[in-house]
């Protein structure tokens, strides 16, 4: 036994329990006095959610819907269906009675003419309706406008076509 002090007295003897615990605390450290790496703090990180701090209102569905669109690259295709279904609000009521939107193929927006007066009536008109296109649909990408008459009837096929080239007048 070691050489006591006068005023010190012998710690009494620990228990079983009281020492195992005593040497786990010195091996594997205090718990209350480490702080674990995941846990969480009790401040917001910057940039995040506050309660009554700015950014906690909800957003709307239509921005959500936007940014959803954006992320997975729809809002060019969005666009091109929004622009064939308003194209009597882009061409206006009586065009549109004689023409429709058929196609669109590498940035060309194809409109089928009831008439080649209204297809002649049309190109006179393109600079006009190729404005609001960009102006109300910008995603939508389009650079041209064709404008198609109608097609003529084909004598190439039926009961009375021949093969090859036909009669023809061969003056002699």
């Amino acid at each position: 036994m070691p050489d006591l002090m006068p005023d010190e007295t012998p710690a009494p003897p620990l228990s079983e329990s009281r020492s195992v615990y005593l040497r786990f605390k010195r091996v594997f450290g205090d718990a209350s006095a480490t702080v674990r790496p995941n846990a969480r703090k009790n401040r917001a990180p910057a940039g995040e959610s506050v309660p009554y701090g700015l950014g906690r209102d909800p957003k709307g569905i239509s921005s959500v819907m936007d940014g959803l669109t954006n992320d997975l690259g729809w809002s060019g295709s969005l666009a091109k269906s929004d622009l064939m279904l308003a194209w009597r609000e882009i061409a206006g009521d009586e065009t549109a009675e004689h023409s429709h939107p058929t196609e669109i193929t590498d940035s060309v927006l194809s409109v089928q003419c009831d008439s080649t007066a209204w297809a002649t009536q049309l190109r006179l008109m393109r600079s006009m309706i190729m404005t609001r296109i960009a102006n109300e649909y910008p995603e939508a990408g389009i650079q041209s406008i064709r404008f198609l008459a109608p097609d003529a009837p084909s004598w190439k096929r039926g009961s009375r076509s021949i093969p090859g080239r036909g009669p023809r007048d061969t003056y002699g």
